[in-house]
């Protein structure tokens, strides 16, 4: 008991002072020449050898990276100016032409594959973050989002082909981007379900103990404080989506023309950069390979910027 605590209630009998030991050395039992880097040491040693590992293999296999950017710069590059993104994909035999139908297929499929998968993966991602651990049917859904994650692309497109391509008797823009909302959804769930979940329960206790109803705390605060996060997975999976060949052979096939052709129609078949990739690639002129190199350099860029975007949301997420 101290003087102060005696001053502040006069009923306490004021004791002796708090003892004032000496100050302790919590390094006094260590031995700073024990800790001195030398190669000489086993434990450095390794350590050493173990990191310039590491770096090397890093090193390694970025080099087959490095080299595909390099050569669809070079090869690419050559080809690249503004008539292959307003004009359309040339005959055989004959010479330029573009890709512009392309980039707009493209752009439209991907499009129409969010609209489905982004409103379906948030709620879904709001109902696992919201329920109960020992939830079966929530397990049973995390547990099948897990397995689409690694779902074959070519398999989406097999569905597809099967319910919308078959029942409406043609290929469209709007199986492709069923198709392609298939391998969006699974990483958009999982991506935002973590997000919410990292929001911090004070925030959530702190509307609930204002009067804020279940639906108000995840509408007005989780979402909003998640927002960057979810972002993050939305960008991944556009990226990934964007760049898929396979699904796409089986529900929107290909075109040679623009989409808006006599009317813009979403029931036809529509082109994609990646399936004028495929088909470009393996012709036997080199106008059309030369159009591919530079398609594949558009396509590159187009899925770098969107990572580069998700990684700008991913990183604020982190500062907040």
């Amino acid at each position: 008991m101290n003087t102060q605590d005696a001053a502040i209630n006069p009923r306490i009998t004021p004791g002796p002072p708090d003892p004032v030991g000496p100050e302790v050395n919590p390094f006094a039992d260590v031995d700073f020449c024990e800790l001195e880097r030398s190669l000489r040491r086993p434990r450095t040693l390794v350590d050493l050898l173990l990191s310039n590992l590491v770096s090397a293999m890093t090193m390694l296999a970025l080099i087959p990276l490095f080299s595909v950017v390099l050569m669809l710069l070079w090869r690419g590059g050559q080809r690249l100016s503004l008539d292959v993104f307003t004009q359309l994909p040339p005959a055989p035999m004959e010479q330029g032409g573009g890709f512009g139908n392309a980039i707009l297929g493209t752009l439209i499929m991907v499009a129409l594959a969010a609209l489905i998968s982004i409103p379906l993966g948030i709620l879904s991602a709001v109902y696992l973050a919201q329920s109960r651990p020992e939830s079966p049917f929530a397990g049973a859904v995390r547990f099948g989002a897990k397995i689409l994650t690694g779902f074959p692309s070519i398999l989406a497109g097999v569905f597809a082909y099967g319910v919308l391509v078959l029942t409406f008797g043609g290929y469209s823009a709007i199986a492709g981007g069923v198709a392609l909302s298939i391998l969006m959804l699974p990483t958009i769930i999982l991506t935002a379900e973590d997000a919410i979940r990292m929001v911090p329960a004070k925030m959530r206790d702190a509307a609930i103990g204002m009067g804020a109803t279940p639906t108000q705390t995840t509408w007005m605060v989780l979402l909003p404080t998640a927002m960057p996060g979810i972002l993050t997975g939305i960008m991944l999976a556009i990226a990934r989506a964007a760049g898929e060949t396979a699904p796409l052979l089986f529900t929107a096939l290909f075109s040679n023309y623009w989409l808006f052709r006599g009317g813009f129609d979403l029931k036809q078949p529509t082109a994609s950069l990646a399936v004028l990739i495929y088909n470009f690639a393996g012709m036997p002129f080199d106008n059309q390979v030369d159009l591919a190199w530079v398609a594949a350099l558009v396509l590159v860029l187009l899925v770098l910027v969107t990572n580069l975007i998700g990684q700008a949301f991913s990183r604020r997420q982190i500062h907040e």
